[in-house]
């Protein structure tokens, strides 16, 4: 079971990793990781299917393979990088465990949901974890998919929300509120539970009920969680750390 220290040291290194190759997006993947960092390592099994619909986030899962030693060292020092693997968002292929290119926000719980009916047509015990950011519950084409994910009730199916407010121009009730976005998602036939994002118990709890339905997990999450200058900052979504706040992040994560 993952203890405080393995969160901390999947944040020290996804800090480095975007600091080094000069990239953005680092407070949506720290509001991401607590959960990925569960669900690779205390739920997902090898016929399961994990599927990273918000790819902005791409470093946090990255960090979770990581941290599973699924990807090396020299892996992460090409984060972003000209011919690596490892872009900004997640590969269409060479790396085994993720299935779909995704970050057309949008698409990948429609994608999640065909991987969960395959699965249930093959009589596969085969389970699909697909990670959403709160933004792209105001797309049609999400909503179209959980239309069809309870229509065929994919019990197999379990969608995380990344609720941190906050997308690329501001807070998400702001551009297009839906507040409170889970009130709206109990009206279809799911199971439903709004949890605290970075509290791994209530995550592993929430994982491993027993399920008759899709069921959908909110986790409230903070943009920029564990760094304190960035955390709750629209500008956390798309600007690169300075030398500066690199070295400040890294204290402030190697004391807490």
């Amino acid at each position: 079971m993952l203890v405080s220290e393995d969160f901390l040291k999947a944040r020290r290194r996804l800090v480095k990793m975007h600091f080094e190759s000069g990239v953005g997006h680092i407070g949506g993947n720290l509001s991401s990781l607590d959960a990925m960092l569960v669900v690779f390592h205390e739920f997902l099994s090898t016929s399961d299917k994990f599927i990273l619909s918000k790819g902005h986030s791409a470093g946090a899962l990255y960090i979770a393979l990581w941290s599973m030693g699924r990807l090396e060292e020299h892996d992460l020092n090409l984060f972003h990088k000209d011919n690596t693997l490892l872009a900004g968002h997640p590969p269409a292929k060479g790396v085994p465990d993720i299935s779909f290119a995704t970050g057309s926000l949008g698409h990948g719980l429609s994608l999640a949901a065909g991987t969960a009916l395959g699965f249930k047509l093959k009589n596969s015990n085969g389970r699909v974890v697909c990670l959403t950011s709160d933004g792209e519950w105001q797309e049609g084409a999400t909503w179209e998919a959980l239309i069809f994910s309870c229509h065929h009730r994919l019990s197999n199916l379990t969608i995380l929300v990344d609720h941190n407010n906050l997308q690329g121009f501001g807070s998400t009730d702001e551009i297009a509120s839906m507040s409170p976005l889970w009130e709206k998602l109990k009206g279809f036939d799911v199971e439903i539970q709004v949890l605290d994002g970075h509290d791994a118990q209530a995550i592993r709890t929430a994982l491993n009920q027993q399920r008759q339905r899709v069921t959908i997990i909110a986790l409230r999450t903070i943009k920029g969680k564990g760094v304190s200058f960035l955390e709750n900052r629209m500008d956390s979504h798309y600007l690169p750390l300075t030398l500066d706040q690199f070295q400040k992040a890294t204290a402030e994560l190697s004391a807490t």
